[in-house]
């Protein structure tokens, strides 16, 4: 893969990769090495999709070699939670119980807007062809979780609302005194009362693509910061503003979200960034096969006879990602656990 620099859409100077191969040829496709760096992607895949089906939702414990989750709350009561059962206030409540709803809910709206007039200045500068590369693929799943956020918050937070008005209009009834706003509400965050409402298509959907970020975005970052950027510095490609931005924006909201809610991280859901990955790939092979284009990414290229190690080094790259963010998320358990230990909410 060779690249020329020339003028960008913003002036700087920039780089455009060139084809070294007509990738719509089949022989291009017959090589030993498209076979090899398949194998490492339907590895993956096969990976993933054995991890969901064994360990997602709260019907996984019934499937082969699980002991069943029952179904009834109070059957459910002291037992502990298989890894793939989320709660349905966990899409929506803070990890520690004396912060209201609503800031996750502003926060998350806040992140939305900043990352979607990103988004929106970047097509405009840059055209369409950014949808091309796997940062904007993972931006904008980053921006699809935030506006998904904020609508199961504004949810969340009206219910919190209906329950802490029903909590007082209870305690005026039998004549007890009304303490604190929320306290009623806190007491359905017990992990084992038996009584909270398993998470429905929507809530399983913002953790799964919570935790797809998680690694993507260490991915597109370390990438772009270890591997990319020294290229680029050495051809003298003056970074801007939309690009740094791109490439790091995103990791600080996510991990301001991540400080903030009480989402789980179980390890199993690594299953579904291996399949955003190589949904990445497989989108990119379709598109060559079907029109002689450069590759977004050096890396990607089959026509080098260091391809398959390419492949192999970005498959296994994916695990110090995956577990990057959940050494953070290790972190703030400890932490909250140490400061607010009446507070913070174990998931």
């Amino acid at each position: 893969m060779r690249f020329i620099t020339g003028a960008g859409a913003s002036g700087a100077r920039s780089y455009q990769p060139l084809a070294t191969a007509d990738t719509t040829d089949l022989r291009y496709w017959l090589h030993w090495r498209v076979g090899l760096c398949a194998l490492w992607v339907l590895g993956c895949m096969s990976v993933a999709a054995y991890l969901i089906w064994r360990r997602e939702g709260p019907g996984a414990d019934r499937r082969p070699g699980g002991a069943s989750y029952p179904d009834n709350p109070s059957a459910r009561e002291g037992r502990r939670r298989p890894d793939g059962v989320l709660y349905d206030d966990e899409a929506w409540r803070p990890c520690l119980r004396d912060i209201h709803p609503a800031w996750l809910l502003a926060y998350r709206l806040i992140s939305f807007f900043v990352l979607l007039s990103l988004l929106v200045v970047i097509v405009i500068s840059d055209g369409g062809n950014i949808f091309y590369y796997y940062t904007q693929w993972t931006f904008i799943l980053v921006t699809i979780y935030f506006g998904l956020g904020t609508a199961l918050s504004i949810y969340g937070c009206s219910k919190f609302t209906d329950e802490n008005v029903a909590a007082v209009a209870a305690d005026m009834e039998h004549g007890t005194n009304y303490i604190a706003h929320g306290v009623a509400a806190k007491t359905a965050f017990d992990e084992h009362d038996g009584g909270r409402e398993i998470a429905g298509f929507w809530g399983y959907l913002l953790q799964i693509i919570y935790q797809t970020n998680a690694g993507a975005v260490m991915l597109t970052d370390c990438v772009f910061w270890f591997i990319i950027f020294p290229f680029l510095t050495v051809k003298d490609y003056n970074l801007n503003f939309l690009l740094i931005g791109m490439h790091s924006v995103n990791a600080v909201f996510l991990l301001g979200e991540a400080a903030l809610n009480s989402l789980r991280f179980p390890w199993f859901r690594i299953a579904y960034f291996f399949l955003w990955t190589a949904l990445y790939v497989i989108f990119q092979w379709i598109v060559h096969a079907a029109t002689p284009t450069w590759w977004p990414y050096p890396f990607l290229d089959l026509s080098s006879n260091l391809a398959p190690l390419w492949y192999l080094a970005v498959a296994v790259m994916q695990l110090p990602c995956y577990v990057v963010f959940k050494l953070v998320i290790k972190l703030k358990h400890c932490l909250l656990t140490k400061w607010f230990p009446i507070s913070f909410v174990r998931g």
